[in-house]
């Protein structure tokens, strides 16, 4: 990052609240399925990231006590400390939601914006924006069933024909809800094409709580535009921070100050990439974190700006041992510290 920070329109935005939760800075690492660990999630804070989410907590599996979706709501080392989940049932979303209270989280966030097909066939995540009345049966739910904060993400709607997110907001907002984070994409999109943060402020514009932009957001250019466009409080911050986890703290800095930070240096960089995959293995075992671990892996590498990062890429996913992985990794960073010098 070597542009200068008044070339770019950031002011000097401080945090904000979720309820009584205060927010310090406008940056927040999206949930992402099989992606937001907690190893993720703690090095993306140290980072500085403003608020970082869990990946994806089926609601009935966790309240019936699944140990994978246990896992997934972990949230030890981070604060605050917000769990997502999903589900379409009311029964189920509020005892998920008391149990992760009770756990520990400071905020709970429902899932209406995962568009998997998986997800959708069980008439969860974005499958709810085409039946509002259980969307806000679900939200009800939730929210009388905890006394911290309960949030939203959703999509715009499910195709162009059926753009609903501005009602949805509104009842979600009267239903108690405290901040709304808005994926400027339809379901049917996916994640083609490109996300509108216009139709984002449409949101805005009809409720009075937080609103979170979300979708493509992956510069410090990006996080001005989005927030022009979109007139949010807030960007969330997903794919573009694989293998980049300081990236959302670099955002937040930069709306706080409106200064560019320096990138981490090397040796940092490679310390995170370490640390996370350590604590991959930790949650998940050396054989599965292995298989894990190596969509992170491939990105490190891609991001490390050593000149053979195609290769060192293919190497780190194709090892079959965790000592390789390190000695891999130390050779990644030791050669971006070369063509960084070359």
């Amino acid at each position: 990052m070597n542009e200068r920070a008044e070339n770019l329109g950031a002011g000097r935005l401080g945090g904000f609240q979720i309820g009584p939760v205060r927010i310090e800075g406008r940056a927040i690492l999206a949930p992402m399925s099989g992606v937001t660990d907690i190893a993720m999630r703690r090095i993306a804070r140290r980072f500085g990231a403003s608020l970082v989410v869990t990946e994806m907590v089926a609601a009935d599996a966790y309240a019936r006590g699944d140990a994978a979706n246990r896992l997934k709501a972990e949230g030890a080392g981070v604060s605050p400390h917000m769990v997502q989940i999903a589900g379409c049932e009311p029964h189920f979303m509020a005892e998920a939601a008391r149990i992760a209270a009770d756990s520990g989280a400071d905020i709970i966030d429902i899932n209406m914006g995962c568009p998997a097909k998986k997800v959708t066939a069980g008439y969860a995540g974005s499958h709810l924006m085409r039946n509002l009345p259980l969307a806000v049966d679900l939200i009800r739910a939730t929210v009388r069933a905890v006394r911290i904060p309960v949030t939203l993400k959703m999509r715009l709607g499910w195709d162009a024909g059926s753009i609903n997110a501005q009602e949805l907001g509104r009842l979600a907002e009267s239903e108690g809800i405290a901040m709304l984070s808005v994926h400027g994409r339809t379901r049917c999109q996916f994640y083609s094409g490109e996300a509108d943060w216009r139709a984002i402020r449409a949101v805005k514009t009809a409720v009075s709580i937080p609103v979170v932009a979300n979708g493509d957001c992956a510069s410090l250019k990006d996080v001005d535009a989005m927030l022009a466009a979109s007139g949010a409080d807030a960007v969330m911050m997903g794919r573009a921070a694989v293998g980049r986890p300081w990236l959302v703290g670099d955002a937040a800095h930069y709306l706080a100050t409106g200064s560019i930070r320096a990138e981490p240096a090397d040796g940092a960089r490679r310390d995170a990439a370490l640390e996370h995959y350590e604590g991959i293995l930790e949650i998940f075992g050396a054989a599965q974190g292995l298989r894990h671990a190596r969509k992170h892996l491939a990105a490190y590498a891609q991001w490390s700006g050593a000149r053979e990062a195609g290769s060192l890429r293919r190497r780190l996913v194709t090892a079959e041992d965790s000592a390789s992985v390190r000695s891999i990794l130390h050779e990644t960073f030791a050669a971006a510290l070369a063509a960084e010098a070359a």
